[in-house]
């Protein structure tokens, strides 16, 4: 079967032809903004485990003014001070948002909230804020159904890696990417080679093989994307690729280690979605984490529909979205074919059990 895996580059073709501690200030501000009520109000639940991180939701996301927003939810915690480079820079009660200014440019900033009971919680802003390719961003950074949290620094997903800029690949190289998975086919390859730093070990798991389908209609391209979505999960060429990748994934040799294809939209939807989902992340959350391909990817793609005609334009638009109907596509394959997702782990990927568990060990805290 041959499948639209490669739409974004048939459309494209239509239109055109790790972790590193960020420093913190000394003089660093921290303006606090309740999240809903007072957090100060809420009634406390002692943790039951002092080892057990308890925030059920945390996340950082740098401004264009430089300026970054960390927002927790610690229900069994009093109260949450955020440090960076091992600097306090807030202060807030188990449910916050506060704001952080004036810390100097760092790569990648690090933020270390530490609750007054329970385990800390090290997190950054899931961006990389790369000029060349505005899709890399971590796979970490998420809460698993049993309260664990995927550590953030270990894995990467990315779009076409081939337009990245001096500076994209100096950062890369002080981050310390070390693996890089290529997703596409041998054409994708050869047209746009990727440009990764220096000593990175760079792999192919094609994932789709050959053959571009070229759709004729806005409908005959969703129907492409949903075959598509299907073949991820059921075409050979895929399972031998995601078990290619899970297997380095499970190999801490590997970390930091980057995966992608062209828009790190399908392909690399999919590789992000089967390993938060084999780490326990739960599926609305899985699903935020794909659909938020068309929030990095949005000044490009909109380019995208300014260069075509409204006709191209309506044809492109399904292959260029990311859109919820292409995930459960494989989610329904993976439940059709195997039954359960750990089914599809050990017969479909061939996953050993301790494969399975070193990617929980390695790749879990808390």
């Amino acid at each position: 079967m041959k499948t639209l895996f490669a739409a974004r580059r048939t459309a494209a073709s239509l239109v055109v032809a790790l972790a590193a501690l960020g420093a913190g200030a000394p003089g660093a501000t921290a303006l606090p903004h309740t999240t809903g009520d007072s957090a100060s109000h809420q009634t406390r639940t002692p943790s039951r485990d002092p080892r057990a991180i308890p925030f059920t939701e945390a996340t950082v996301e740098r401004r264009p003014d430089g300026a970054y927003t960390v927002s927790w939810r610690a229900p069994g915690a009093g109260a949450v001070t955020v440090y960076a480079d091992d600097r306090p820079v807030a202060h807030g009660a188990a449910e916050q948002t506060v704001t952080v200014r004036d810390l100097p440019a760092a790569d990648r900033q690090w933020f270390r909230l530490v609750p007054d009971e329970g385990a800390p919680l090290t997190l950054a802003d899931r961006s990389l804020h790369l000029e060349g390719a505005p899709n890399f961003r971590d796979l970490g950074g998420y809460r698993t159904t049993d309260g664990r949290w995927v550590r953030m620094g270990v894995l990467y997903r990315s779009d076409d890696l081939s337009r990245l800029t001096d500076a994209d690949r100096a950062k890369l190289r002080r981050l310390g990417l070390r693996t890089d998975y290529d997703l596409r086919n041998s054409e994708e390859r050869g047209k746009a080679p990727d440009r990764v730093p220096d000593g990175v070990r760079y792999a192919v798991a094609d994932v789709a093989g050959e053959g571009i389908p070229t759709p004729t209609s806005p409908e005959d391209s969703v129907r492409l994307m949903l075959e598509g979505g299907h073949g991820m999960v059921a075409l050979p060429s895929a399972r031998a690729a995601y078990a290619e990748v899970f297997r380095a994934a499970a190999d801490p040799g590997n970390h930091g280690m980057l995966f992608h294809c062209s828009a790190g939209k399908d392909r690399t939807g999919w590789a992000a979605a089967a390993l938060l989902t084999a780490l326990g992340v739960d599926r609305a959350t899985v699903t935020r984490d794909y659909l938020a391909t068309n929030t990095y990817r949005a000044a490009e793609v909109q380019a995208a529909y300014d260069r075509a005609t409204p006709e191209v334009a309506a044809i492109l638009r399904p292959a260029l979205e990311a859109r919820p109907e292409y995930l459960d596509a494989s989610f329904a394959e993976v439940a059709e074919r195997y039954g359960s997702f750990d089914a599809y782990l050990r017969t479909g990927l061939g996953l050993a059990d301790g494969t399975r568990d070193a990617l929980r060990q390695g790749l879990l805290t808390g």
